[in-house]
């Protein structure tokens, strides 16, 4: 079984048992026949992903790795808020007449300030801390900018990476380590998805800057499953799971720059049937 598997399932049914409705209460989201969308969902969800050991892709339904990482790289390497720019059009729904999502998301990672190393936007800042600074616990990023909230289509969900470099027993190299904090998350639609973006994103950086990747931790502040996917939830989770895929990332490349969703594949990797029709609030 793969370990990401478990770690889905457990947490699924940790949030239909247990979690809390918002039924009835005052919410923004709505289906696209304007219905309220309402979730059940769990406060304060933290788990754990050893990529040493596996890629935490699920196999109870196939993660387009590839479509995952040309999305990071949207983000974090090219630094663009605009949807013309993305392969995919997962973006579409909150873009404007002209493809902008607003100062979210690249925006806010192509912003550069001053140190005392010189300009550098977040990225760089955060490969210069890497090279030169590696025990730093000032190593972060953050996308959630208060003051340019109103000019943004979409508040930010997944919006800081803490990094962490260890030394491990009898290893040369370092490892590099991460938090992703994430004010909200739409489980069924985002959780693997997201997972296997910043378990990419380590890789890379780990290997640009002669390091091992190691521990993601994914935190959640509000994991929820909206009330329309509650069956496709149940019917995904009952699901056997298979082996964890092998994960191969391009070793010629050392500068993060240069990084292409090519430079990612996933061998091995055998998974059930999509799920086809996801509903979508917004």
């Amino acid at each position: 079984m793969s370990y990401a598997d478990k770690v889905f399932i457990d947490m699924c049914r940790d949030i239909v048992e247990n979690g809390t409705s918002t039924e009835g209460e005052k919410v923004r989201p709505v289906w696209e026949d304007g219905t309220s969308a309402y979730t059940i969902k769990k406060f304060g969800v933290v788990n754990r992903y050893d990529l040493s050991k596996e890629f935490p892709a699920l196999t109870l339904r196939r993660t387009g790795i590839k479509s995952c990482t040309d999305e990071l790289l949207w983000i974090w390497q090219r630094k663009s808020n605009n949807i013309h720019d993305l392969n995919s059009h997962i973006w579409d729904s909150w873009a404007d007449a002209d493809g902008s999502i607003g100062k979210a998301y690249g925006y806010q990672m192509q912003v550069r300030h001053q140190y005392r190393e010189g300009m550098m936007d977040q990225v760089d800042r955060v490969i210069y801390d890497l090279k030169n600074n590696p025990y730093s616990r000032r190593i972060m990023t953050n996308l959630y900018v208060h003051q340019d909230l109103h000019e943004m289509n979409l508040y930010p969900c997944a919006y800081g990476m803490t990094f962490n470099v260890t030394k491990e027993k009898d290893e040369e190299r370092l490892t590099l380590n991460g938090i992703l904090n994430q004010r909200s998350q739409d489980v069924l639609t985002a959780n693997n998805w997201n997972v296997c973006q910043y378990a990419v994103l380590l890789h890379m950086l780990a290997q640009v800057c002669d390091m091992l990747a190691g521990e993601l931790v994914h935190v959640i502040a509000d994991a929820h499953i909206y009330d329309r996917h509650v069956p496709l939830v149940l019917e995904l989770i009952s699901r056997e799971p298979y082996p964890a895929p092998t994960f191969w990332l391009n070793p010629e490349i050392k500068d993060f720059y240069q990084f292409t969703p090519e430079d990612v594949r996933l061998d091995n990797y055998q998974t059930h049937a999509q799920i086809r029709n996801i509903p979508v609030a917004v």
